[in-house]
């Protein structure tokens, strides 16, 4: 039995005609479908990615001088820095954690009470 299986719009149920890879009946389908699937995470994703560009716009800020600033974290906390979101981490052979927002990093420093701010000239965030 080789009967052939009658595609539909996952949005609408309209009929498909038309490529046999075709998926929705047009765009606008297509782009309402996945907004709706979207809708959820984009709005989680964009509120941690704005946190993100402004804690790297602090530090970019803060480290515009000299690209090695000492700052105390009441400087950071005062501009709203979130200490809770980076990008990533590098731990040095010393042992060190620099965490970054993308270039944009700091380095507690236990002994002086200060963050040292630092920009990662060679490595993608």
């Amino acid at each position: 039995m080789n009967e052939k299986l009658a595609r539909t719009c996952p949005e609408c149920g309209e009929k498909l005609i038309g490529r046999a890879d075709k998926k929705f009946c047009s765009d606008q389908c297509r782009n309402t479908y996945n907004n709706r699937l979207n809708s959820d995470a984009s709005n989680t994703v964009r509120n941690i990615n704005n946190i993100l560009r402004k804690n790297r716009r602090i530090l970019q800020e803060l480290n515009k001088q000299s690209g090695k600033t000492m700052v105390t974290k009441d400087t950071l906390l005062s501009n709203g820095f979130n200490f809770t979101y980076n990008t990533h981490t590098y731990k040095t052979q010393k042992g060190f954690n620099y965490h970054f927002c993308y270039e944009q990093g700091y380095l507690f420093l236990e002994d002086k009470n200060l963050y040292l701010l630092v920009t990662s000239k060679d490595r993608e965030g």
